[in-house]
């Protein structure tokens, strides 16, 4: 047999593989090495190098209010006839402060619940379809944030309503992940969803450090509208909407549906994304509607009913969206979401849960709250006057914490499919929990000296040392999951579990604005620390342990 015909003998071998042309593959097999080389590391890696923008921008847009309002907060500080939001009770000192946290906090909610009905959207929709619609949606709160703050007397109400929108951001993650994880081998599943979901994090550093930069000019000329206190707050918003329009049409362009995803009717695919969207923001303003309509009731005076009315609003959120999702869809979309719902009857999913709400629910809860943290540690003496010490510190180093979480979360994936996913996990936790403590240690003496200054760096190094936990923990949980469950179900879980872990965003800047109004900030981490103490001993007994029910 000459070489020419061994030739022609294994492209017959392996035409049948051949996954075909076009935005729907006819084959997709990558745990086949012929096929994986032949034709799917290709195609896979073209399609986690746009995934990865696409959820750039998704993180920076969701997170971008926690900037906002720290500037904001900066402004009406100097002109306080500025921002002042008049109509929510004309606040000032720490209930100003306090009311703040709510801009950041809807985002976080929305953006969990958003996740809610994303994680079943890649099997209904496809994940082509859902990348690009997704970013489209980006393009609204920002155009409409843009045009918002120009207006120094803007409706507080106005925000609220944008930043709700701004949560299809968070949503992003659940499906972008999902989609990555249909695209990759088992053996590549750490290290692929660490790229997609680590350089996706870094939209949150990315936004941190730019922002604050855009904002000193008029970026878009007259469309960024006068300087509030010397600042162009529009620019905030603006920034994002060229970059939604150019990688939106990029995953329309170049992106792929999987085989098994039946959404050869790009029409009717769209239709069920935009239904499960609509479900998202209707679920998202119930909780958000309930968390305004109980913000001044008595039963939640106290500190303890403050953290308890957190919670609720949580329960709302995801028990309006499943709702929503089991009996106000149509009968084809309602069959795939019950068939992907046995999830919810794996133990191991709800264990998995509760230990990714650790890392990545800290990692953006406090990627939510840093920069303005600082601001409310470090920028005023304990009388209430600004600190001299004080300028725009929170803007300067804010962006550092998610850099580093979000750097490490790749390297995190590598570690766990190296060393075991469990035992990463475990590691990262017990320094998450003595950090925690520390930072909560810093923040009181922080906070009744008249030079906090003197803890800032020390503040700051145990900060960086728990984004790094968080980042690594984010890289290790998923891997865990990778392994735990079969393939068809990975998607399911990644995305669920995310959504969950999502309400970090909410949970921790609602906690901090609870906390900061009791002036107790220390409080809030050392009940962090305590969680964080019951996911270490969930991990150890069924992963980490020898003789553990499922060691990975």
């Amino acid at each position: 047999m000459s070489e020419n015909e061994t030739v022609n003998v294994e492209d017959v071998k392996t035409q049948s593989m051949d996954p075909g042309t076009g935005t729907q593959f006819d084959y997709w097999d990558p745990e086949n090495e012929v096929f994986w080389e032949k034709h799917g590391k290709k195609i896979a890696t073209r399609n986690l190098w746009i995934s990865i923008p696409n959820l750039f921008l998704g993180f920076a847009i969701w997170m971008v209010w926690g900037v906002i309002i720290t500037k904001i907060q900066g402004i009406h500080d100097i002109d306080p006839s500025l921002f002042s939001f008049n109509g929510w009770g004309g606040l000032m000192g720490d209930e100003y402060k306090a009311l703040l946290y709510i801009l950041p906090g809807v985002a976080g909610l929305a953006g969990a619940t958003f996740r809610i009905t994303n994680s079943f959207m890649i099997e209904i929709s496809g994940g082509r379809n859902v990348i690009a619609a997704t970013t489209l949606l980006l393009l609204l709160p920002m155009v409409g944030a843009g045009i918002a703050l120009k207006d120094p007397n803007v409706s507080f109400t106005v925000l609220i309503v944008f930043a709700l929108m701004s949560g299809v951001g968070g949503g992003a993650f659940a499906s972008s992940m999902s989609n990555i994880s249909f695209f990759y081998p088992r053996k590549m599943q750490g290290l692929s969803l660490g790229l997609n979901a680590g350089i996706g994090n870094l939209g949150v550093s990315a936004m941190q450090f730019t922002v604050p930069f855009v904002m000193g000019f008029a970026l878009f000329g007259g469309m960024s509208g006068a300087a509030a206190g010397g600042y162009y707050v529009a620019n905030a918003g603006l920034l994002w909407v060229p970059f939604c329009a150019f990688f939106m049409i990029a995953a329309w362009l170049w992106m792929n549906n999987m085989p098994e995803h039946d959404v050869a009717n790009t029409a009717n695919s769209l239709k069920k994304y935009f239904w499960l969207e609509a479900i998202g923001y209707l679920a998202a303003g119930v909780g958000v509607s309930v968390l305004i309509a109980t913000r001044n009731s008595d039963i939640f005076d106290s500190s303890f009913m403050g953290i308890v009315q957190i919670f609720i609003m949580v329960v709302v959120s995801v028990v309006a969206t499943l709702a929503l999702m089991r009996y106000a869809t149509p009968g084809p979309v309602k069959e795939s979401l019950l068939d992907q719902w046995k999830i919810f009857g794996e133990k191991h999913n709800w264990l998995m849960t509760w230990l990714y709400v650790m890392t990545f629910g800290s990692f953006i809860g406090f990627a939510a709250v840093f920069p303005k943290l600082i601001l409310d540690v470090f920028g005023y003496l304990p009388n209430g006057d600004p600190n001299p010490w004080y300028i725009d510190q929170a803007l300067t180093y804010g962006f550092l914490g998610p850099l580093v979480g979000a750097a490490l979360r790749p390297p995190g994936g590598w570690m766990a499919d190296k060393w075991g996913g469990a035992r990463v996990t475990h590691w990262a936790t017990v320094v998450m929990i003595v950090a925690t403590v520390a930072v909560g240690l810093v923040i009181v003496k922080a906070k009744v000296s008249e030079t906090p200054e003197d803890y800032f760096v020390t503040f700051m190094i145990l900060f960086m040392i728990l984004f790094t936990t968080t980042g690594i923990g984010n890289g290790s949980t998923f891997r865990m999951i990778a392994i735990i469950f079969p393939r068809k179900q990975v998607g399911p879980v990644l995305g669920w579990t995310s959504s969950i872990a999502a309400y970090g965003a909410f949970i921790i800047p609602a906690v901090f604005a609870v906390s900061i109004a009791a002036k107790v900030p220390e409080y809030a981490m050392y009940g962090f620390a305590a969680y964080y103490i019951s996911c270490l001993g969930v991990n150890w007994w069924y992963y980490a342990r020898k003789g553990a029910e499922i060691p990975c």
